[in-house]
């Protein structure tokens, strides 16, 4: 009997839940720096599904005038609303782990934080506009919205200012090869869950 993709979605969190538990510990933020881990890895995670919805958009709108993707057009559309479904769950589910971690390494919530609101912002957007595109059902204009979508969230992203999100990356400019080591396999971890709950979604759509 064939399992489902959720199953293994599921086992895949215990697993990252189990191993954020032995993150390396940080000089200032001692043990809640593994919050910091997580938090980031599942963004990266929403950021990866939405721009792959955006390509396989892309690619899938090209299909129709490229005689050698032709054959491929109906499986791209179905990608692009998978991915960008999963994408948008990570992306909402990503801002209760940010708060989580304000709070347990700053002792409050800094709502107003620019980057924050604008996560917020695209999360509700994001989930209002997949909802309206699961009601049209129209693979063309999934895969539109889902390039569209991560292009004005990459743009809007690379001007936002940063208060609390220290550009590019402290984690991979830490040097420290254990805290790298160790987020990486975190990333892994959280790229399978996405990849799971997108053939989860993939398994409803059966055009």
């Amino acid at each position: 009997m064939k399992k489902s993709p959720i199953l293994f979605f599921f086992i895949t969190l215990a697993a990252i839940g189990i191993a954020s538990l032995f993150g390396p510990e940080e000089k200032a933020l001692g043990a809640n720096v593994r919050y910091v881990y997580i938090h980031g890895a599942w963004v990266l995670a929403a950021q990866a599904a939405l721009g792959l919805a955006g390509l396989a958009g892309f690619v899938a709108l090209l299909a129709r005038y490229l005689p050698l993707l032709a054959a491929r057009e109906s499986s791209l559309h179905r990608w692009s609303t998978a991915l960008g479904r999963s994408g948008i769950v990570f992306w909402a589910t990503y801002l209760p782990l940010s708060m989580l971690a304000m709070q347990a390494n700053w002792n409050g919530l800094f709502l107003a934080e620019p980057r924050f609101r604008l996560a917020m912002t695209f999360a509700v957007v994001g989930v209002l506009l997949q909802i309206g595109l699961w009601l049209m059902n129209t693979p063309w204009l999934t895969s539109l919205a889902n390039l569209i979508f991560i292009i004005v969230l990459r743009y809007v992203f690379s001007n936002a200012a940063y208060v609390m999100h220290p550009p590019p990356s402290p984690i991979f400019n830490s040097g420290l090869a254990g805290v790298i080591s160790f987020f990486v396999i975190l990333n892994l971890l959280v790229l399978l869950a996405a990849f799971f709950l997108t053939r989860w979604f993939l398994s409803f759509d059966k055009r």
